[in-house]
């Protein structure tokens, strides 16, 4: 019963590896912009930020509802996804939030979305391999979050420095992941169906 759970959370997986690339992607790009233009305000800082968070969280919502079918466990998925966006639309709704709460939002979008990433990797460790890029991405997102908990009286240049550096790293794990996903994919297709079965 747990190897079949565990075989329709990597069919999930292996079928959307794209939709990890992208969100590695789009945290490549939100970092790159962050680093590359450390003079941005702060409401540029937290109209970027919003962007990312509804990004990631849309295509996270895609992924769970395109597979609820399929994989037992949509429904923590959704909520990360559903979570993802609220945070982005937050920072919408109120571009006017201090430095502070913006701080801590994002250290609690972080730590949240860590400790996901973690809980799927160590679940799916039996069925996959490369499954490191996983918990590598949680343990990233995990210590960042507690990094700005830790020091939040830092300057809002050092800040955004911190989270485009994660931002780079999350996105190059997200994307070397999806990669590794499609490959797994491709080579375990059949193999794994027929070990699960």
């Amino acid at each position: 019963m747990a190897t079949n759970v565990l075989g329709q959370a990597v069919d999930t997986l292996t079928r959307n590896w794209w939709l990890v690339a992208l969100r590695g992607l789009a945290a490549l790009l939100f970092g790159v912009l962050t680093i590359f233009r450390p003079g941005v305000t702060l409401a540029a800082l937290i109209l970027l930020f919003g962007g990312y968070a509804v990004a990631s969280g849309i295509l996270t919502i895609v992924a769970a509802i395109a597979n609820r079918h399929g994989e037992a466990r949509w429904v923590p998925l959704l909520i990360s996804g559903l979570l993802s966006v609220a945070v982005g639309v937050i920072t919408f709704i109120m571009p006017g939030i201090t430095a502070m709460v913006l701080l801590y939002l994002i250290a609690a979008w972080a730590i949240v979305t860590g400790i996901w990433e973690i809980v799927a990797a160590i679940r799916l460790r039996k069925i996959i391999t490369g499954e490191w890029l996983l918990v590598l991405g949680g343990v990233l997102s995990v210590a960042f979050g507690l990094f700005l908990v830790a020091f939040p009286g830092a300057g809002a240049l050092t800040v955004t420095l911190w989270i485009g550096t994660y931002a780079i790293m999350l996105g190059i794990v997200s994307i070397a992941l999806g990669f590794r996903l499609r490959s797994w994919g491709h080579e375990h297709g059949t193999d794994r169906a027929a070990r699960v079965a």
